[in-house]
C-alpha cells in the first residue's frame, strides 16, 4: 500500500527573497534578461530539490511566476490588450508592461497597467485580464512546458499546474468598449489550451493540475456546468494525460454534485476550509477518480494537528482505498513564508514549536502520507507534533482574562457616534476650514534607501535611539514641508518609522510575535511580513501619539492626520490564531485602536484615519456567510472609531476590491470621509455610488500608485470631472488610490503636483459656475 504526497504550489520568492532581487534588478537595468532567466531557473531547481528532499511523490511545476499566475495564464494564451501590442517590445518586457504599465517620455510611450484585484479572500493581488469583443487566442508562451522539461531533466516526477480556462475567463473583464462577457469566448479559448496540453503530453507529462478556484464560489449551474463539461470533454481528447481538478479556499458546496461528474481523473478537496464537503464528496465522487485530500493548511502558519488530520485521512482511505487517495496541501503554499529555519534563535522555543511554514508543511504532508500506511515509521514525528499542539492549547501566554472581560462588558453605546453625520460635518467644516475639493494622500510616503539604511543601522545598534529619532523627525519635517508647499490641504507624516502598516502596530500590542524572514508575496515583487497573533490582544501604551504631535507641530496652519490601521486589516494581514472566533480577536484589536484614537484626539489631532483596505478581502466566498461577517466587521470598525467628539473627523481607506457587494456595509461604518481605490477599475465605483448612494464625504483615487508612471493633469482632470457628476462638490476629495511607500520621490512629487493642479482648477470652475 502506498499513498502519494504532493502540494498544490510553493512560494516563489525564495528563502531570502531572491526572486524579488532578480526582478527589481531587471527593472532597474542592473541585470540583463538572461541574468533574470538563469537566476530564476536556479531558484526553481532549489525549490524542487527541497520538495524532493522531504519525499513528495510529485512536485508541482508552473507555479513559479515573475509577477502573477493569472497574468502568466493570460500571457500564455495571447490575452494581450492592443495598447501593449502596439509597443515596440516583446517577451518579458511586454509582460512587465502589462503588470506595471510603461512610461517613457523620451519616446512618447505612456500606457497604464492592467487592473489589480485581490485573489479571492487572500492578501495576494492578481492582474485582471481584459477580453475584447474581437479577442483572438494564440499559444503565445510555453512557459509551463519549459519548466516541466527543466524539472524532468533534473530527475523529478513533476506535475504541471495551469489556471483553467473557465476560471481565467471568469476572473477577466471586458476590455474598454467591449460588450461581450469573457465567458462567451470559452469555445475559442479551449483549443489553445488543448494545444498547450498536447505539448505537455509530448514532453512526458502524466498528470496536469487544472486550477479552477471559482468552484469555491456560488455559481449558476446553468452557465458553468456546461462550460466545465465542454472544457474537459475537449481536454480529454489529448492522449495520455490525466487531470486533477483543483479548487480551494472554501467548500465546493452546491457545485460538488456536477463537478463530481466531470471527465477528470482526480478532484482536490480543501479539507481545511471546505471540510464540510467531505461526507458528500465521499458519497458523490465516483470511485474511479482520485481524491486529493487537502489536509495541511496552506493559508495559516500553525502546526497541523497531525493525529486529528490522520483520522480524516483514514476515513477517506477506508472509503476510497489507499491507491485512490493523495495527501496534499489545502491550497498552494504561496500564502505562507518559506521556512522556519531563519527563525531559530529569533523566536522563543515555545512559539517556534507552534509554527509551520512552507518547508515544514511539506514535511507534514509526507508524515501524514507515511502514517496512513504505517504510523510506526513516523511515530517520533507524530509524538513531537502532539506535544507541540498540546503546548499551544495549554500555554498561559494565550489568554488574558482582563481583555476578554472588557470586550464582553461592552454595550451598544460603544458602537455609535454621538451625533449623525450631517451634524458632525458642519462642526468639522467649522473646525478644519478646508477648501472645497480638499486634497490629501492616503498615508505613507516613499521609503527611500536612506530610510531603510537608517532603520537597519538602528536595529544593529549602529544608531542610538536618539540618533534614529532625530533622523525620523527630520524626514517627517521635510515630508510635511513639501506637502504644504505643494498645496495639499490635509497632510500626513509619511510613516517613515513604519516598516509595514500592520507590523508596526503589532509590535506595540500584546498578543503578537514577529518573524525574522517570514516574507509572503503580496503582488509582483512586493512582499510583506505578517505578524503572528498568538493570544489575546491589548495595548500596553500609546503607539503613535508622540509622532502625531510632532508632525502636527510641523504644520501650524494645516491639519495632519493621525494614521492608524483598522482592526479587520490588522486581523486579515496577520497570521491569526485559530482557537477562537475571528470576531473576538477583531474586537480585542478594535479596543486597542479605540484607545489610540481617543489619545490622539486628546493630543490635539483633529483628523484621524483608520485604514480598512482588507475589509472587502475578508468577505466570505459564499453569500450565505456574508451577513455574519459584515455585521461583526462593521461593529469592530465602529468600536474603534466612535470614542471621539463630533468635531474630530474620522477617515478610512479601501483599495483594490469590488465594492458593490459591501457598499451598504461601507455606509454603515459611519466614517466622515472615505478614500477608495478607483483609478485602475475604470470608475466602476461610480456604478456603486449610483446604485447605493453615499451621503458622507469621499475621495475616489485619481491615480494608481502601484505603477511607476506619472499621470497627467488631463488624465486626472477627466477622472475628477466624471466623479463630480455623481458626488456633490462639498463631499468630494482629491487623492491617490493608495499609500506611496513603494514609489520614488521624483514620481510622487510630479504626480501629487498634478493632482493639486486638478483640484485647484476644479475649485476655480466650481466658483465660476456658482458665481
Amino acid at each position: 500500500m502506498s499513498i502519494k504526497s504532493t502540494i498544490l504550489g510553493f512560494p516563489r520568492m525564495g528563502s531570502d527573497r531572491q526572486l524579488k532581487k532578480l526582478v527589481e534588478g531587471f527593472w532597474a537595468n542592473k541585470i540583463t534578461e538572461q541574468d533574470l532567466i538563469e537566476g530564476s531557473k536556479k531558484l526553481r531547481a532549489e525549490h524542487w530539490a527541497l520538495q524532493n528532499q522531504y519525499g513528495l511523490t510529485q512536485v508541482p511545476v508552473g507555479d513559479f511566476s515573475y509577477y502573477d499566475q493569472v497574468l502568466d495564464a493570460a500571457f500564455t494564451v495571447g490575452i494581450i490588450p492592443e495598447r501593449y501590442q502596439q509597443l515596440d517590445i516583446a517577451g518579458t518586457q511586454a509582460y512587465f508592461a502589462m503588470a506595471r504599465g510603461l512610461q517613457d517620455k523620451s519616446i512618447n510611450v505612456d500606457v497604464p497597467s492592467l487592473e489589480m484585484k485581490k485573489w479571492f479572500d487572500t492578501n495576494y493581488h492578481f492582474m485582471v485580464p481584459e477580453i475584447s469583443d474581437e479577442q483572438k487566442f494564440t499559444l503565445h508562451s510555453t512557459k509551463v512546458v519549459e519548466e516541466f522539461k527543466e524539472a524532468r531533466a533534473l530527475g523529478y516526477s513533476a506535475r504541471p499546474v495551469i489556471l483553467g480556462p473557465v476560471s481565467l475567463l471568469a476572473l477577466s473583464k471586458p476590455a474598454k468598449g467591449s460588450s461581450s462577457k469573457p465567458l462567451s469566448h470559452l469555445a475559442s479559448l479551449v483549443p489553445v489550451y488543448v494545444e498547450l496540453l498536447g505539448q505537455l503530453a509530448a514532453a512526458g507529462a502524466e498528470w496536469v493540475q487544472v486550477d479552477e478556484p471559482i468552484l469555491s464560489l456560488d455559481l449558476d449551474a446553468t452557465t458553468y456546468q456546461p462550460a466545465f463539461e465542454q472544457t474537459f470533454a475537449e481536454f480529454g481528447k489529448v492522449s495520455g494525460l490525466k487531470f486533477l481538478l483543483t479548487s480551494y479556499f472554501d467548500r465546493l458546496g452546491d457545485n460538488l454534485a456536477w463537478a463530481a461528474t466531470l471527465p477528470v481523473h482526480g478532484i482536490h478537496l480543501d479539507l481545511v476550509r471546505g471540510e464540510a464537503d467531505l461526507e458528500a464528496a465521499l458519497a458523490t465522487i465516483p470511485k474511479s477518480k482520485i481524491i486529493s485530500a487537502g489536509l495541511i493548511n496552506g493559508r495559516n502558519i500553525w502546526k497541523a494537528n497531525l493525529n486529528k488530520q490522520l483520522q480524516v485521512l483514514n476515513k477517506v482511505i477506508a472509503v476510497r482505498g489507499a491507491d485512490n487517495v493523495w495527501v496534499n496541501s489545502s491550497c498552494s503554499l504561496l500564502h505562507v513564508p518559506h521556512s522556519l529555519k531563519p527563525e531559530v534563535g529569533h523566536l522563543d522555543d515555545e512559539t517556534l514549536g507552534w509554527l509551520s511554514f512552507a518547508e515544514e508543511k511539506i514535511e507534514e504532508v509526507t508524515v501524514l502520507a507515511a502514517a496512513a500506511v504505517d504510523s510506526t515509521t513516523v511515530q517520533t514525528q507524530l509524538q513531537s507534533n502532539a506535544e507541540k499542539v498540546a503546548s499551544r492549547q495549554t500555554s498561559e501566554r494565550i489568554t488574558r482574562p482582563a481583555v476578554q472581560q472588557r470586550l464582553a462588558a461592552l454595550d451598544r453605546s460603544f458602537y455609535t457616534r454621538k451625533a449623525p453625520f450631517t451634524e458632525r460635518q458642519e462642526l468639522q467644516r467649522a473646525a478644519l476650514k478646508l477648501p472645497i475639493f480638499p486634497t490629501t494622500t492616503i498615508g505613507s510616503f516613499p521609503q527611500t534607501a536612506e530610510v531603510r539604511k537608517a532603520r537597519a543601522q538602528f536595529r544593529k545598534g549602529a544608531l542610538s535611539k536618539d540618533q534614529y529619532s532625530e533622523f525620523l523627525d527630520a524626514e517627517t519635517r521635510k515630508c510635511i514641508e513639501w506637502q504644504d508647499q505643494a498645496g495639499l490641504d490635509v497632510l500626513v507624516h509619511g510613516e517613515f518609522e513604519r516598516t509595514d502598516m500592520v507590523e508596526f502596530f503589532g509590535e506595540h500590542l500584546e498578543g503578537f510575535v514577529f518573524t525574522k524572514k517570514g516574507w509572503v508575496q503580496s503582488y509582483g515583487s512586493r512582499c510583506v511580513k505578517p505578524p503572528v497573533i498568538y493570544g489575546d490582544v491589548s495595548r500596553p501604551h500609546a503607539m503613535t501619539v508622540d509622532v502625531a504631535k510632532f508632525a502636527q507641530s510641523c504644520s501650524p496652519s494645516k491639519p495632519v492626520k493621525g494614521m492608524l490601521t483598522g482592526p479587520v486589516t490588522i486581523l486579515k494581514w496577520s497570521f491569526v490564531r485559530d482557537d477562537q472566533p475571528l470576531s473576538q480577536t477583531a474586537g480585542q484589536i478594535a479596543l486597542a485602536i479605540r484607545d489610540e484614537v481617543v489619545d490622539l484626539e486628546a493630543a490635539g489631532i483633529k483628523v484621524i484615519q483608520v485604514d480598512e483596505p482588507a475589509i472587502r478581502e475578508g468577505l466570505p466566498l459564499r453569500k450565505a456567510d456574508y451577513a455574519a461577517y459584515l455585521e461583526w466587521s462593521v461593529d469592530v470598525f465602529r468600536l474603534a472609531t466612535t470614542g471621539v467628539s463630533n468635531q474630530t473627523q474620522i477617515h478610512t481607506h479601501f483599495c483594490y476590491s469590488d465594492f458593490n457587494e459591501i457598499f451598504t456595509a461601507i455606509k454603515s461604518l459611519d466614517a466622515d470621509v472615505i478614500t477608495i481605490e478607483n483609478s485602475k477599475s475604470d470608475l466602476k465605483l461610480l456604478g456603486a455610488l449610483e446604485t447605493h448612494g453615499y451621503a458622507a464625504e469621499i475621495g475616489p483615487g485619481l491615480y494608481d500608485i502601484h505603477s511607476p508612471r506619472v499621470p497627467s493633469v488631463e488624465e486626472m482632470a477627466a477622472r475628477f470631472a466624471a466623479l463630480q457628476k455623481y458626488i456633490p462638490a462639498e463631499n468630494l476629495w482629491a487623492n491617490p488610490d493608495c499609500g506611496l511607500k513603494t514609489r520614488g520621490w521624483p514620481e510622487v512629487k510630479e504626480s501629487l503636483t498634478n493632482l493639486v493642479a486638478v483640484a485647484v482648477a476644479a475649485r476655480s470652475q466650481h466658483a465660476q459656475s456658482h458665481a
